[in-house]
């Protein structure tokens, strides 16, 4: 399990966000809240854009992004070339993200799931491992047609 953990949210995402941060510090792992402080009414692509900022900083960490939904963190993060985020609404989803595409940010909406299928789908992402090899190739061929005009 990777031990470094950036989390954020925006006012719709705020609450999980608390109770996900709260499970992920109870297991000992590092998580570092990027925000917002409050439920105040925010935008979520600033949150997005810090938090993928961060992972693209520290090769090896992942992010959490929460909003009411997951779509507009997912649509946000997916806009940074290296960040490869999966809205995820079951465990199934949260494995086969890492384990065929390398998904390094994992999208949760606060409206869609209850806190129990959240911290199952969290504990299953950050455990799950990339497999490599042919989904490799893969990898590299999004960036490398993310890369074209």
């Amino acid at each position: 399990m990777n031990n470094t953990i950036f989390i954020a949210s925006d006012h719709g995402g705020f609450a999980l966000k608390a109770i996900v941060a709260d499970h992920l510090a109870q297991k000992g792992l590092a998580v570092h809240d990027l925000g917002p402080a409050n439920a105040a009414s925010t935008d979520y692509p600033n949150h997005a854009a810090a938090l993928c900022a961060r992972i693209l900083a520290q090769p090896g960490s992942l992010g959490i992004l929460i909003c009411g939904t997951g779509i507009g963190m997912s649509i946000t993060a997916n806009r940074f070339r290296g960040i490869r985020a999966a809205l995820c609404h079951n465990e199934f989803s949260a494995r086969m993200s890492r384990a065929h595409n390398d998904a390094n940010v994992l999208c949760l909406g606060e409206r869609v799931l209850g806190a129990g299928m959240t911290l199952g789908i969290v504990d299953v992402f950050l455990a799950s491992r990339f497999e490599g090899e042919r989904h490799k190739r893969r990898i590299d061929l999004i960036d490398e047609l993310a890369a074209k005009p």
